[in-house]
């Protein structure tokens, strides 16, 4: 049995999608709602572990990470949050 290739499957696993489709279905704004939910989980974590870790090499590594989950996070938000509920905040 052939699947259908859809537009959206055009890009490989690695490849960047230039911009962020105009509408999203409801089962990707259920994805995009449980990696953002991971991201501010795994963020929040590595704040907690630089905390208590003593090692000062090991606490700026795991602050990289920390920052980098907070990065990713942030980008999710961008594309969620439509530009003009951002303007009147």
């Amino acid at each position: 049995m052939q699947q259908q290739q859809h537009p959206q499957t055009q890009y490989g696993q690695n490849q960047v999608i230039p911009e962020p489709p105009s509408v999203v279905s409801t089962k990707d704004s259920f994805y995009l709602r449980d990696t953002m939910s991971w991201e501010l989980l795994a963020m929040k974590k590595c704040n907690q572990f630089a905390q208590e870790c003593m090692d000062s090499q090991l606490q700026h590594a795991i602050n990289t990470v920390g920052q980098l989950h907070q990065k990713h996070y942030e980008m999710l938000l961008r594309h969620v949050t439509p530009a003009k509920s951002i303007n009147n905040i």
